[in-house]
């Protein structure tokens, strides 16, 4: 179990707490700079909805492509189109090839109801890559350009566009050139505010993120908005990142999977206090419970099992009994699997336990063979 630190939060003065500056995006005040970034398959409405109720100042839909934005679609439109009022400012994030049509899905956006177009220039997947979309625009600074000035143009001056951005295509002294290129032209062009995953596109999620590529690229672009993502999943990360590096704010991505919690305590290191003890298991109910509720809204009372599922998994980690539970929800199938597991192991009140400082791999396979179960029971 972690030892709660109270040394992590803002920096002190004559022995108290200094607030961390409210973050901003342009016009739209976002407040405390610990936000929930876009994770693909996972942020929708129910899980933003979560994480805002749990402290987080802003959230990111999971990305959309353009061409489903612009075909408008029943089921994908479903997923990206839903915003609770609750949920304001809400940031939609884009992701496509074409610049015309990256400016037409951002109207459309606009027009549902999103403060805020995020540009998705960080994606590392394989078969995006290989679309031309994502992280591939790093490498194309003329069309990632042109995608920034058309989305720039295509929507209202009071809403801030922004950049979603890795540190480079790999660790080619040509790639970070092009990488600051697309950096300094997109503010140029005016964007609000740009967010770095410290990885290459090459590295996907594999080494360590390099926090002090972040801290150069802060000190590079002066008081416009960085930023900062990468490694990110516990509280004292997301405040060590802000202090050591110098950028404005944090996208929790992974790291709040599973743990919306972390917004509740980070929050409460930065004004100082100790690490809030880890969800009980009581609590950790409540929450996944909500989260149901939230999902069937969208989803429907049982097709919301197949989405919930993969984040069960993840809640899993935070109850004591984490590897049992997390196999009893890997063999789920049917909403009523998922509330047997809650009456045999969420039913007694016990301290829960913290999210691991890392990904585990074998949650990482666990949601494999969800998938893999899920896939094969619904063939």
């Amino acid at each position: 179990m972690k030892t709660m630190n109270t040394s992590m939060g803002s920096e002190v003065a004559g022995g108290k707490p200094v607030p961390l500056p409210d973050l901003w995006i342009g016009p739209v005040h976002v407040g405390f700079p610990v936000v929930q970034a876009a994770l693909s398959g996972y942020s929708d409405m129910a899980m933003r909805v979560i994480a805002r109720r749990m402290g987080a100042s802003y959230a990111l839909c999971e990305v959309v492509l353009d061409q489903f934005v612009l075909q408008g679609r029943g089921k994908q439109k479903r997923l990206w189109a839903q915003i609770s009022p609750e949920e304001h400012p809400v940031g939609g994030q884009l992701m496509g090839a074409e610049p015309r049509e990256f400016a037409a899905a951002a109207k459309e956006l606009v027009q549902v109801g999103y403060d805020v177009v995020d540009i998705n220039f960080g994606c590392p997947v394989k078969k995006v890559l290989g679309k031309c979309r994502g992280g591939y625009h790093l490498g194309q600074p003329e069309v990632a350009l042109e995608i920034v000035a058309r989305v720039r143009d295509a929507v209202p001056p009071e809403v801030p566009v922004t950049v979603k951005m890795r540190r480079g295509i790999d660790d080619s002294p040509e790639s970070e050139e092009k990488f600051f290129r697309i950096l300094d032209g997109a503010f140029a062009l005016g964007v609000a505010a740009v967010t770095i995953h410290a990885r290459t596109v090459m590295q996907k999620y594999e080494g360590p993120a390099q926090w002090d590529f972040l801290r150069r690229v802060k000190q590079h672009v002066g008081s416009r908005t960085v930023l900062g993502s990468g490694d990110l999943f516990t509280a004292e990360a997301c405040l060590r990142m802000i202090r050591t590096t110098g950028v404005d704010g944090v996208t929790v991505a992974r790291g709040a999977i599973g743990n919306p919690w972390i917004f509740q305590q980070v929050r409460a290191l930065a004004q100082g206090k100790p690490l809030p003890p880890p969800p009980s298991v009581l609590e950790q109910r409540r929450v996944i419970e909500e989260h149901f509720r939230l999902a069937a809204q969208i989803y429907g009372p049982q097709q919301c099992c197949r989405q919930m599922r993969k984040f069960c998994i993840k809640y899993s980690r935070l109850h004591p009994e984490g590897e049992t539970v997390r196999d009893a929800f890997v063999r789920v199938r049917r909403l009523e699997d998922v509330q047997e597991v809650l009456k045999r192991f969420y039913s007694e009140d016990r301290p829960g336990r913290y999210a691991p400082d890392r990904p585990e791999e074998n949650h990482g396979r666990a949601c494999q063979q969800a998938r893999a179960q899920m896939a094969h029971s619904s063939g």
